[in-house]
C-alpha cells in the first residue's frame, strides 16, 4: 500500500491533465508549423543545399504556449512523417533556464539529442556534434522553450552571437533545421534589437505566432466550452455554474490566462470528485483558489462583491510565479 499517494485521486487527476482541448489558436500554430515542414520537405527533395524556416511563438507567461507546442510536436513525432531520404523525421525540445552561454546552449541541445557533451569540449566542437547527432537521428527541428533566457538586456555582443547561432541552425547547408523559439513578449524584442541585416534575415526565416490572453467579451463562449469539456471528462455536471458572473470571476482570478483557467478548473473538479459530488459548485473553486494561493477561503475573487478592485490580476500572477510549488499548466 502506498501511504503517500491516493492512487484513485492521482489517476483521476492524470486523466484530466492529459486532456487536450482544441483551442482555435492551435489551428494557426499548426498551419504555420505545417508550412515550415512542407517547405523543408520540398527543398530537401531537390537535393540541393537550402535554408529551413522556423517559428517565433510569443505571448504572456502562463498562457499555454509550451503545452500547445508540446502537443503539436508530440503528434508530429508519433506520425512517422518520412523525409525524402526515407527516414521518419523528428523534433527535439528543451527549455532554457536562467542565463545561457553559447557553450551552455550547445551542451543542452546535445543532451536533448541524447548525446552527453564533454565538459572539456569547446563551443564550436559541441555545435559540430549537435549537427552530426541531428543528422544521424533525422532530427529536422529544435524547439527552444523560454528562449528569452538566451539573451540579456545588457550583453549586446553575446545577444548577437546567440542570434547568429540560431540563424546558423536554420541555414546550415549540411543539415538545416527548423527552429521554434517560444517565450514571453520580450523574446521578440531581443530579435528586434539585432542589427538590420540579422533582423531582416530572421524576419524572413521565422514566422511569428502570437498567443493572446483571454478577452472575456470575445472569448466567453470559449471559456464556457472549456469548463464544460473538462466537466464532461470528469463526469461532473458544470450546469450549476453556467453564468457569466462566475466565468468573469474565473478569468479575473486567473489573470486572463488560459493555462491558469484550465488548471483551476481541474483542481476544483478534483475536489468535487473527492467529495463524491456529481454537480460542481462555487465552494470547490473557492477552495481550489485558496489552496493554490495559500490564502484564506474567506477572501476570494469568487465571493467578494468588489472582486475587481480587491484582486489585481497582475499581482495574482506574480504570486503564482513566486510559488515554488506551482505545477505546470495544461492549456492546449
Amino acid at each position: 500500500m502506498n501511504t503517500f499517494i491516493d492512487m484513485e485521486t492521482a489517476k483521476f487527476a492524470a486523466q484530466l491533465k492529459a486532456g487536450h482541448y482544441p483551442f482555435p489558436r492551435a489551428q494557426e500554430l499548426r498551419k504555420q508549423f505545417n508550412k515550415c515542414v512542407e517547405d523543408y520537405y520540398a527543398k530537401a527533395l531537390t537535393g540541393k543545399p537550402f535554408e529551413a524556416r522556423g517559428l517565433l511563438v510569443t505571448g504572456k507567461s502562463r498562457i499555454g504556449k509550451s503545452h500547445e507546442i508540446d502537443h503539436m510536436i508530440r503528434m508530429f513525432n508519433e506520425s512517422g512523417t518520412l523525409m525524402p531520404d526515407g527516414r521518419p523525421a523528428r523534433f527535439v525540445q528543451l527549455r532554457l533556464w536562467g542565463r545561457n552561454s553559447l557553450k551552455d546552449l550547445g551542451s543542452s541541445t546535445l543532451e536533448a539529442l541524447d548525446y552527453p557533451a564533454s565538459g572539456k569540449s569547446k563551443p564550436h566542437q559541441i555545435w559540430e556534434m549537435v549537427l552530426k547527432q541531428a543528422r544521424r537521428n533525422s532530427v529536422i527541428g529544435i524547439h527552444y522553450d523560454e528562449a528569452q533566457h538566451a539573451f540579456t538586456d545588457t550583453g549586446a555582443a553575446m545577444n548577437r552571437a546567440m542570434l547568429d547561432s540560431f540563424k546558423a541552425l536554420l541555414k546550415e547547408p549540411r543539415w538545416p533545421m527548423i527552429l521554434i523559439l517560444s517565450g514571453v513578449d520580450g523574446l521578440a524584442q531581443h530579435v528586434e534589437r539585432a542589427g538590420p541585416e540579422e533582423r531582416r534575415q530572421l524576419r524572413h526565416l521565422l514566422r511569428p505566432v502570437r498567443f493572446q490572453p483571454i478577452d472575456f467579451a470575445a472569448d466567453w463562449e470559449e471559456v464556457q466550452s472549456v469548463a464544460f469539456s473538462y466537466g464532461k471528462k470528469a463526469e461532473i455536471d458544470f450546469e450549476p455554474l453556467s453564468n457569466n458572473d462566475f466565468f468573469e470571476r474565473l478569468c479575473h482570478a486567473c489573470a486572463n490566462r488560459w493555462g491558469l483557467v484550465i488548471e483551476l478548473i481541474i483542481e476544483a473538479l478534483i475536489l468535487c470528485k473527492l467529495a463524491g459530488e456529481k454537480y460542481i459548485s462555487l465552494d470547490y473553486f473557492v477552495d481550489a483558489y485558496a489552496e493554490t494561493h495559500g490564502m484564506s477561503r474567506e477572501f476570494s475573487p469568487f465571493t467578494a462583491p468588489d472582486y475587481r478592485e480587491q484582486f489585481d490580476p497582475d499581482k495574482l500572477l506574480e504570486l503564482l510565479n513566486e510559488d515554488s510549488c506551482s505545477i505546470r499548466f495544461y492549456a492546449e
